[in-house]
């Protein structure tokens, strides 16, 4: 008999951090537009067909995917009272062997901005990713007049590292980034490299 394997799903105090589902559509093309002028600066520019259904299945069908391969682990946060999508947190280019590393993205929407939710998932995820994926490294970027972006990292335990030129293209234009990691507390352990 064939057995499935379970999804990640990861609790907060206030939130659950799943896998996207089709479901989610309405909620999250709805936040999205109304977020819209909020998120543009700091994101890669949208598509034209960004918040329609088919683009969402394909998001869906992308997540899956990924994460079946083991190469990222991208989370809608959900708010646990009302079920609402909050925002989504992805950690992506999960790299095995000697890196042991991933590469952190996030948004929250306006609405729920500044009220904790991104430290409290963020702080989750990185929990996640060290006891069980067993990385040894998350690096993130943002831009270097993102405030809340660096204080939500710092907050977070992220250290600043330097700036990558051109590190991507925000709204239409190559963007300098600032680099942040986090670092799994005790990397004097045995490896699986020899």
């Amino acid at each position: 008999m064939f057995i499935g394997r379970r999804k990640p799903r990861v609790e907060t105090e206030r939130m659950t951090l799943r896998l996207p589902m089709h479901s989610d559509f309405r909620d999250w093309s709805e936040l999205r537009a109304e977020s819209h002028d909020f998120l543009i600066p700091w994101e890669p520019s949208w598509s034209e067909d960004h918040l329609s259904r088919k683009a969402f299945a394909n998001r869906v069908y992308w997540s899956a995917r990924v994460e079946a391969a083991g190469t990222a682990v991208p989370f809608f946060m959900i708010r646990r009272e009302d079920g609402r999508v909050l925002g989504a947190l992805t950690l992506d280019n999960i790299r095995r062997g000697p890196a042991q590393a991933g590469t952190l993205g996030y948004w929250v929407g306006a609405r729920y901005a500044r009220q904790g939710y991104m430290r409290e998932a963020i702080a989750a995820l990185v929990h996640y990713a060290f006891g069980i994926l067993d990385l040894s490294r998350i690096e993130a970027a943002c831009l270097p007049e993102n405030a809340a972006s660096r204080g939500v990292l710092e907050k977070s335990g992220f250290k600043y590292e330097g700036v990558a030129q051109a590190y991507l293209q925000i709204n239409g234009r190559w963007r300098n980034h600032v680099l942040y990691s986090n670092l799994r507390a005790d990397r004097r352990g045995r490896t699986d490299i020899g």
